[in-house]
């Protein structure tokens, strides 16, 4: 099992891709006819997966919540795949700073991929993330919170089928942080495996995790991006 665990995370990459051009478009479609919102490739968002307490840095894997935990961030299209996962950061890591040190940061900054993340007010806003007004001031606005609401919800609904469908993450991972990686990798995979030939995975409430706000998150109200989305499609 440890093997195939570990063989099914370093092949990650053939399941869990980012979507081309013709991909991609289908994609901002599909997310567009959710509520109208434009341009979106995904939705991201970060979940704790519970771990026992490591021997190393014990304290930097203690989260908010108290518990021990990897910080997992996961981009889901709108078909519930994942397009993009890292699974390497400590629990007390904030979502903010994983997407800032990803790779997929650098791509969407540089315009190696196109169209535009959802995330929630935990994100900073920028051009390539759109994230919801913290204090709408206007009718427009508040459209645009809702329908940025009803389409990022996806990614919450993914992580918990995720959940659901993996029973290792129900009581947490008893062993070090480099093997539990290789293990969120790996499911992560088969979540996609599994898309492609769909199965009832079992109904069971598992709560959002509420976003916090890092210190500059959404400082830039005024992101021409955004206001050119609120003028242009909820205006």
């Amino acid at each position: 099992v440890n093997a195939a665990t570990v063989a099914l995370a370093r092949r990650a990459q053939d399941f869990i891709r980012w979507p081309d051009a013709a991909e991609g478009a289908a994609l901002q479609q599909r997310f567009f006819d959710m509520a109208g919102f434009p341009l979106v490739v995904g939705a991201v968002d970060g979940t704790h997966v519970r771990i026992q307490a490591p021997h190393v840095h014990e304290e930097a894997y203690v989260n908010r919540h108290g518990y021990h935990s990897v910080n997992v961030q996961v981009v889901v299209d709108a078909s519930s795949r994942i397009r993009n996962v890292v699974a390497r950061w400590p629990g007390s890591t904030h979502d903010s700073r994983i997407f800032t040190e990803s790779t997929l940061a650098v791509k969407l900054a540089s315009g190696d991929y196109d169209g535009l993340l959802l995330g929630d007010s935990g994100y900073s806003c920028q051009p390539w993330l759109m994230t919801p007004f913290l204090s709408p001031s206007s009718a427009a606005e508040v459209a645009y919170n809702t329908a940025h609401t009803t389409t990022r919800s996806i990614v919450e609904r993914t992580i918990g089928q995720l959940k659901r469908r993996f029973h290792c993450f129900h009581a947490g991972l008893r062993m070090a942080p480099e093997r539990c990686w290789d293990i969120i990798v790996a499911c992560w995979a088969l979540h996609n495996l599994a898309k492609r030939c769909p199965c009832r995975t079992p109904v069971a409430a598992i709560p959002a995790e509420v976003p916090v706000e890092p210190v500059g998150a959404n400082r830039a109200e005024s992101n021409e991006a955004r206001d050119f989305i609120v003028d242009h499609f909820f205006g």
